[in-house]
């Protein structure tokens, strides 16, 4: 009896590289089914050869729907949202922007969708569009609208936040005001995550200086009075210093405490699962910088709408 299509991944062992990109974009935009393609040298070194088989098998469960763990988040009602750029590696002057939405309270299930966007256009006037249809299938699955949205933008120079408040956040509220009846919408915090940064942070430990413990937040001396950000250090590293993440809160209609978004924030790092332990950003970012990676650098056109609510882009 054939698997049907929506159980089904197609694992696919290659020796070219150059062959992944098309077997990629054929079977993820043509036909609609999930893809495992395994280079043939992945599997050539006989002492890594359970850790890849491991990670191989988490990544087959991702993409048929699985939810490989979860951390506890009280939380309810509330959609995360992360979203991030790629340069089409083809397509010269387009960029493609991947969104990404939490669709269940344990943040663990996501509905994805990609938005191009070329020289000379607004930035990503499609943002308005992909939220629509996030909060569309999130009413579907739950049958309610949710009723809090943190949404993590990635990939913004310092240079653009201005652009990026008047014209994304616009958009977002020009989206939730057609999306709810009036006098419901959600609360809403947007934040800009930026990993490219120079500040290191230490602290003194038993009469030496140490990288912070991971979870470490600092919100104050080091910040600015004007804004409302943090830095987070959420990673461990075993060799030199800890690289922090920064993030700036440039919209905030919400009544939630600042260290409950500094909370959530960390929880989320956890919740990747293409790593066993906690990575520098929150998940849903990371799961939005996959997928603008893949599209722009494999596909090149819309992945078909049948995966959209599949990690398939792992």
């Amino acid at each position: 009896m054939m698997p049907s299509r929506r159980c089904a991944v197609l694992t696919i062992l290659v020796c070219c590289d150059g062959l992944i990109d098309c077997v990629i974009c054929l079977l993820e935009s043509g036909v609609a089914v999930p893809s495992q393609v395994i280079v043939g040298r992945t599997l050539s070194k006989p002492a890594m050869l359970m850790s890849v088989c491991t990670k191989i098998a988490i990544q087959l469960n991702c993409k048929m729907g699985g939810e490989v763990w979860a951390v506890e988040i009280p939380m309810k009602n509330c959609m995360v949202i992360g979203f991030d750029t790629y340069h089409d590696s083809v397509n010269k002057g387009q960029s493609v922007g991947g969104f990404v939405a939490s669709m269940n309270d344990s943040f663990t299930r996501y509905h994805s969708r990609v938005a191009f966007h070329h020289t000379g256009q607004e930035l990503f006037d499609q943002i308005g569009q992909c939220m629509t249809a996030c909060l569309s299938e999130y009413r579907t699955i739950n049958g309610r609208l949710p009723s809090k949205l943190i949404f993590y933008r990635d990939g913004v120079g310092e240079g653009q936040l201005n652009v990026v408040k008047e014209h994304e956040v616009a958009q977002v509220k020009r989206c939730l005001n057609s999306v709810y009846p009036q006098g419901s919408e959600p609360q809403l915090v947007f934040i800009v995550v930026t990993k490219r940064i120079n500040t290191r942070l230490f602290m003194r430990f038993q009469g030496a200086l140490r990288n912070p413990f991971p979870g470490t937040v600092i919100d104050s001396e080091v910040t600015r009075p004007e804004k409302f950000d943090f830095f987070l250090v959420s990673q461990s590293v075993r060799q030199g210093t800890v690289t922090p993440t920064y993030y700036n809160v440039i919209e905030d209609s919400s009544t939630m405490r600042v260290d409950h978004i500094q909370r959530l924030t960390y929880k989320l790092t956890h919740l990747y699962y293409n790593w066993p332990g906690t990575i520098r950003v929150p998940a849903p970012c990371q799961y939005a910088h996959k997928l603008a990676f893949l599209v722009g650098q494999s596909i090149h056109v819309q992945p078909s709408l049948e995966l959209a609510n599949r990690l398939y882009f792992l």
